[in-house]
């Protein structure tokens, strides 16, 4: 470990970076332990970016505890005392919340029936969400930090220094929203609503306010003990203050609030924290991903194909650069996770400090099964048409006899995420080409290569001549993805393909139906010799278009 944390202090790993700016702060600080919090707004379920945003804190966490010794905590605060603004479209019976509408969300009755309030069953999806993860945290409900005190200390220095609160949010907005602003949100006594009114008065000696309510009637109330909570900008500085937040970060829609937060932080007695922004996620078409549109990729649709790591990887990579996220992507991060898992035993500490397998699993970096790529197992659902994963479990067997669901569990669950993953999306776009003439003559030559040992052989002394080499001839081994790859390259080289991608392309599109597609070798020694000859010769012959 000692190795390890002598190359975090240099590792230009984004999660080393802001670790090691928060050390000095800490330092600097003298604190006891560093707070890490993340936010969580309950109106609705926890989605592919409350994900992202506890999965990236969790990896700058985890960087910081390599580098130091100090404590620390990570908290997940769910504002569960805010007003219910409009009715979810994605619960069940809508209609029957109408009459609840800005009253706190744990106060609005649980559309499910399953727990006393929505608000409360939407913490428990985001506490099960966080735990199936596997996430360290302490949760925090804003509705129990209010009612209980542990928030007054903060809301009454808010209202004995309500004017410079007032000073800093009222620059930030329109005109015709600075006559009704305040950064209090009293309950109305009676309805239990949150009010969105202005303030009459704001008595900082007794720590109340005074409001008029939508009929005109005069009220004063406490600003401490959940009857009185903050609008959400002064809200994100006011927890920092009161809870001595040392990091949060969360999306570019927030950056230029930032400097709020921190003034209204500073305004309350607290240190602005480190900040950590990261850019938002697009769809396919460069749309940023929303969850009311449904565009993008949500977290179950994701764990459909591919396994919860992968989408930490994904989550790793850029986080400040706005990155496509759709369905596409996902194969792609797969083999890519497996890659780094594969390379990170044999590296040195400065690699594996900057592999990002390191930052998804800590020092518990686990060994990769995947004897076979995802990308290969989606052209094997492909041309075998497999309807589960057993029946690519036969091919593979031939490919690697020691491979077993037992011993590769993560290859096993690939096999099946592949098999879902082709029936969704490959399989729908699919589109095989009949060959033209030059390519039926490769295809077939291909094919006869493949037939003897002879054959083999020939072709690739043929491509040697023709390019003027005089190379010995390779050792024949038909279980080789090498040499395979050498036969398949020869054909290409010998007929003339220039440049030689425009082989590879014929192979996917006449054979596989795709623009893209695997190392044929490769996909040859999987599917079997055999089996790629009677594919190859049936492309040849335009029975696949």
């Amino acid at each position: 470990m000692t190795a390890l944390r002598d190359a975090a202090m240099t590792s230009k790993a984004w999660p080393f970076e802001e670790a090691r700016r928060l050390l000095k702060r800490v330092e600097r600080s003298g604190k006891d332990h560093v707070l890490f919090e993340t936010g969580y707004g309950p109106s609705g379920l926890p989605h592919i970016g409350t994900f992202g945003e506890v999965s990236r804190t969790t990896m700058v966490r985890r960087a910081f505890e390599v580098i130091s010794d100090i404590p620390t905590r990570l908290i997940c605060f769910s504002d569960d005392l805010d007003g219910m603004r409009k009715v979810p479209g994605n619960v069940p019976n809508p209609e029957r919340l109408q009459q609840y509408l800005q009253l706190p969300l744990t106060e609005v009755p649980d559309p499910f029936d399953t727990y006393e309030s929505f608000g409360h069953h939407n913490n428990a999806m985001l506490r099960r969400f966080l735990d199936t993860f596997g996430f360290e945290y302490e949760f925090i409900s804003a509705k129990d930090y209010y009612e209980s005190g542990q928030f007054d200390e903060v809301l009454l220095r808010a209202a004995d220094r309500y004017d410079d609160v007032m000073a800093v949010m009222l620059k930030s907005l329109r005109e015709e929203r600075r006559a009704t602003y305040s950064i209090f949100l009293p309950k109305h006594p009676e309805s239990g609503r949150i009010m969105y009114v202005p303030m009459k008065n704001v008595d900082a000696r007794e720590g109340t306010v005074t409001f008029d309510d939508e009929t005109g009637r005069e009220w004063t109330v406490p600003v401490t003990g959940g009857n009185v909570k903050l609008q959400w900008k002064p809200d994100f500085g006011a927890r920092w203050a009161s809870l001595g937040v040392d990091f949060e970060m969360y999306g570019k829609d927030h950056s230029t609030n930032t400097p709020i937060y921190d003034r209204i932080c500073e305004i309350l007695g607290g240190k602005k924290p480190e900040h950590f922004t990261y850019e938002l996620f697009l769809d396919d078409q460069g749309h940023k991903i929303s969850k009311t549109s449904g565009n993008g990729v949500s977290i179950d649709e994701w764990l459909t194909y591919a396994a919860t790591e992968s989408l930490s990887y994904f989550m790793y990579q850029k986080p400040k650069t706005a990155k496509r996220m759709h369905f596409d992507v996902i194969p792609k991060a797969v083999d890519e996770y497996h890659q780094q898992l594969r390379a990170y035993p044999g590296q040195t500490p400065d690699q594996q400090a900057n592999n990002p397998v390191f930052h998804i699993h800590g020092a518990d970096v686990p060994a990769s099964t995947m004897v076979v790529p995802f990308a290969m197992l989606l052209n094997l659902a492909s041309v075998s048409q497999a309807e589960d994963k057993d029946k690519l479990w036969g091919f593979i067997n031939r490919y690697a006899p020691a491979a077993s669901p037992e011993s590769n569990p993560d290859l096993d669950a690939a096999a099946a995420h592949a098999v879902r993953y082709y029936k969704d999306f490959v399989e729908p776009t699919k589109e095989f080409r009949a060959p033209e003439a030059h390519e039926v003559a490769a295809l077939t030559a291909l094919a006869d290569a493949l037939k003897s040992d002879e054959a083999a052989l020939a072709i690739i002394a043929e491509k040697n001549a023709k390019e003027g080499k005089d190379a010995e001839a390779p050792a024949v081994d038909w279980g080789n993805d090498e040499f395979l790859q050498s036969i398949v390259f020869a054909v290409g080289k010998v007929h003339g393909f220039d440049p030689l991608r425009a082989w590879f392309s014929t192979l996917y599109e006449v054979l596989l139906g795709a623009k893209q597609g695997p190392r044929f070798g490769g996909f040859i020694a999987l599917y079997g010799r055999e089996e790629s000859i009677a594919l190859i010769e049936a492309g040849a012959r335009g029975e696949l278009a």
